[in-house]
């Protein structure tokens, strides 16, 4: 449902199921889904099981790559599974593409392990069918997972991707999937987040692996760490990111669009350019100024940014939350400068940090403390309705 939220849906009220949607008569009950011990998600769990099909020539090892589903007098089953035999060279699997190994459709009834706990399982062809989701949505779809599998999705994704739902995740989430990875990887995850977002989580770890990570980060990745680290966590300098865009005031404004047009700029940043003195990495020369895009788009491409400054009082690393505040609205700003006492900007402090930090702390998990002061029962028809994944 829009907001990211999963609700249960009986299934003798599904008309239709196609990619793109779930059609339903009658009333949506919007309480969020909690899933049972008996029931089992289709594509979070199902998806790469192993499993053991029942052939006339014996058991056959394979894994789950799909299912097929089908209604009779509304209600919705699952009729057919379709398999990959187990490959016995694992080591040749190059790709989703050309995965190797006989497929099979055969009938629910020949296959076995579909209702068991997997042990091991593999998280490939899931990630390949939330490879469309945005990073919010697949966090999401994440967080509902359980422990096993979350962390089977999270050895599955990329360092990148992983670092961008790390960020979307609650503390208690990103220590869990953190503390499951080798520390090389850790390592690696962590300079590929948000500075500021990859401050906080270690910030939850006891110092003892604070230091044992960032140790293993390269040195001018976990500097920046490091002195946001070293501010209290209600402060200015505990908010803000380490990585703004800065140019020199001689840059030209094409230089500056170019910048904030790279996708990998978070949209929060993307807003301001700071301008100083080199150096231009944090700690910076003198701080300047900044501008604001619509002003950089208002002036000529060739014009230099420094002509185009508005002088944004900075804030102190020392600031308090309080303080972030009233400069955010007072300016109009989305994101802020942070400067020490000798005028070198130090980092930005930008609305959404503000917003996380304001909110209360398990506010990504609202709906279901809210779903769990009502009653947990769901009513099932005398017919059968079953539940599914949304």
């Amino acid at each position: 449902m829009p907001g990211r939220k999963r609700v249960f849906m009986p299934m003798t009220r599904v008309t239709s199921l196609d990619a793109a949607a779930v059609i339903t008569t009658g009333l949506l009950n919007l309480r969020r889904f909690q899933q049972r011990p008996t029931e089992h998600l289709a594509l979070a769990e199902l998806l790469d099981r192993p499993v053991t099909i029942t052939t006339p020539d014996g058991a056959v090892e394979a894994t789950v790559e799909d299912l097929a589903v089908n209604v009779s007098r509304r209600i919705w089953s699952v009729t057919k599974v379709f398999c990959r035999k187990a490959d016995p060279t694992p080591a040749r699997r190059l790709s989703l593409r050309r995965r190797p190994g006989e497929t099979l459709l055969v009938s629910v009834e020949s296959v076995s392990g579909l209702d068991s706990q997997a042990g091991e399982q593999d998280a490939s062809l899931l990630v390949a069918a939330y490879e469309d989701l945005r990073v919010a949505d697949l966090a999401e779809a994440i967080h509902d997972l359980t422990p096993q599998r979350r962390a089977a999705v999270a050895a599955a994704l990329d360092d990148e991707r992983l670092a961008d739902v790390l960020e979307e995740l609650s503390e208690d989430d990103q220590v869990e999937i953190l503390s499951g990875l080798d520390t090389e990887r850790a390592a690696d995850v962590l300079e590929a987040m948000e500075p500021d977002d990859a401050a906080d989580l270690l910030a939850e770890l006891p110092e003892e692996q604070q230091e044992f990570l960032l140790a293993r980060m390269e040195p001018d990745e976990a500097a920046p760490l490091r002195r946001l680290l070293s501010y209290a966590e209600d402060t200015a300098g505990g908010l803000m990111t380490t990585e703004p865009i800065i140019l020199g005031p001689d840059a030209p404004i094409a230089e500056a669009l170019a910048l904030v047009r790279q996708e990998s700029v978070p949209t929060t940043l993307a807003t301001t350019v700071f301008v100083c003195r080199p150096p231009l990495e944090t700690p910076t020369g003198r701080y300047l100024g900044i501008v604001h895009i619509q002003r950089l788009l208002r002036e000529p491409p060739h014009s230099a940014v420094g002509l185009s400054l508005d002088r944004v009082e900075p804030l102190l690393p020392t600031a308090s939350v309080d303080e972030v505040h009233r400069h955010l609205a007072t300016y109009d700003l989305v994101a802020a400068p942070v400067v020490d006492e000798d005028g070198h900007l130090v980092g930005a402090v930008t609305v959404d940090d503000v917003l996380d930090h304001i909110l209360p702390e398990d506010w990504r998990d609202e709906d279901e403390d809210e779903d769990d002061d009502e009653d947990q029962a769901r009513d099932v028809s005398a017919d059968g309705e079953a539940a599914m994944e949304d």
